[in-house]
């Protein structure tokens, strides 16, 4: 029988048959890249890698102060493309994202104005704080690429990825984000407080003069580079039996007695296509019931919605979902 050292011997030693040369040098180099301002967070972090490879926009939830902001614009600086930040506040607009049509006297016509969310990789800060009407303006541009003004429609430029932030914690001044809104994004992370020797390397780092220079990191992957790598993503294998298991985890959720409502079918092919990325960031050609298991946390919990008796028994997201793969076998 093998043993478990064996067994990570052999894990080593395996050669992918998918050349991931460049995937491996691209992802040590952005982590590099980040090292030189955040202080751990390292599943954060390859979660957000994930999703942009898995072609995902990205909710990251947490309390004030964990660096949720700088690391997604860190993130984005080390991708050779346009930034754009969008501070959401409860008088915002459709029209202050979008963009509108302006009038000119000089052509008697009126000519588009492209708001900030024509830009390749967009943060949006503090999403819950804009109300239903705002937070609305984002479904077509999100699911669709493509904002349709006037009955003529801009297609987003390559890449496009979404990266929006919220506080769990602060209640006041803040609106629910619909449903049809939290099933376009890929990930939902939840960023915890960073680990006691993590938080004293962060103050010693600071006692001796540290300082945020955000110019210090630097863009190492283009957009013909990310295409490339999600071309060769998409050829990750994946077994029949792990795709019938995907499809058990998200059909569970309909018929739950603890849930009031399931996830949609973009849920299944979200965790698919997030599943093959993480296979591939690791250096596997092939999906694993592990990674199906790990990141079916950030695919689910924003797109299900518990019972109220269940949600005063003080029960998350994250509870249910393990107790629905607890009762669901394991494909070996």
């Amino acid at each position: 029988m093998e043993t478990l050292s064996e067994g990570t011997q052999e894990s080593q030693v395996f050669q992918s048959r998918i050349d991931f040369e460049q995937l491996n040098k691209s992802i040590d180099q952005i982590k590099k890249e980040l090292a030189k301002v955040i202080v751990g967070q390292h599943s954060f972090i390859e979660l957000l890698i994930t999703a942009i490879f898995a072609d995902g926009h990205v909710l990251i939830e947490g309390v004030p102060g964990v660096a949720k902001t700088l690391t997604a614009k860190l993130m984005a600086k080390t991708i050779r493309s346009n930034f754009s930040r969008i501070q959401f506040t409860p008088d915002l607009m459709p029209s202050d994202v979008l963009g509108t049509s302006i009038y000119m006297p000089a052509t008697s016509n009126f000519e588009f104005k492209q708001g900030p969310i024509f830009s390749n990789i967009i943060l949006i800060d503090e999403i819950n704080r804009s109300p239903a009407k705002t937070q609305s303006a984002l479904f077509e541009v999100m699911e669709e690429r493509q904002v349709t003004n006037d009955g003529i429609t801009y297609p987003m430029a390559f890449p496009f990825l979404v990266m929006a932030t919220q506080n769990p914690i602060d209640q006041e001044g803040t609106y629910r984000l619909p449903e049809a809104q939290l099933d376009r994004f890929l990930f939902k992370i939840e960023v915890k407080y960073p680990s006691l020797q993590d938080e004293i390397q962060i103050l010693n780092g600071h006692h001796s003069g540290f300082t945020t220079k955000l110019d210090e990191v630097k863009a190492v992957l283009d957009s013909e580079t990310i295409s490339s790598l999600r071309d060769k993503i998409r050829q990750v294998h994946i077994e029949q039996k792990l795709i019938e298991y995907i499809a058990q985890i998200v059909n569970s959720t309909r018929d739950n007695k603890f849930l009031y409502l399931g996830a949609s079918t973009r849920a299944s092919v979200a965790l698919l296509n997030a599943s093959k990325a993480l296979a591939a960031i690791r250096g596997r050609d092939f999906v694993t019931p592990e990674d199906i298991q790990e990141l079916v946390f950030p695919v689910l919990r924003h797109r299900i919605i518990l019972t109220p008796e269940k949600e005063m028994e003080g029960a998350s997201a994250d509870d249910i979902i393990k107790l629905i793969i607890q009762k669901i076998e394991v494909p070996r």
